[in-house]
């Protein structure tokens, strides 16, 4: 497990930046990303065809970005 995501509060600083802060911290940890990853069991098999099948739509997508 990762480690916690904590923000010291600046003085003088508004409630809603710090909440701005954590939640930018909180992204870049990726703690909602490995819950959803734990959250059920994926085959390995299943995964290596969804790894495929994302890398097949990443790739016409950045193709159709070139030929436009």
């Amino acid at each position: 497990m990762k480690e916690l995501v904590s923000v010291q509060f600046n003085d003088n600083e508004s409630i809603d930046k710090m909440l701005k802060r954590f939640k930018k911290k909180y992204e870049r940890a990726g703690v909602l990303k490995e819950f959803r990853k734990k959250a059920y069991f994926v085959k390995p098999s299943v995964e290596n065809r969804l790894k495929r099948s994302r890398g097949k739509r990443r790739a016409q997508r950045a193709n159709e970005e070139r030929n436009s």
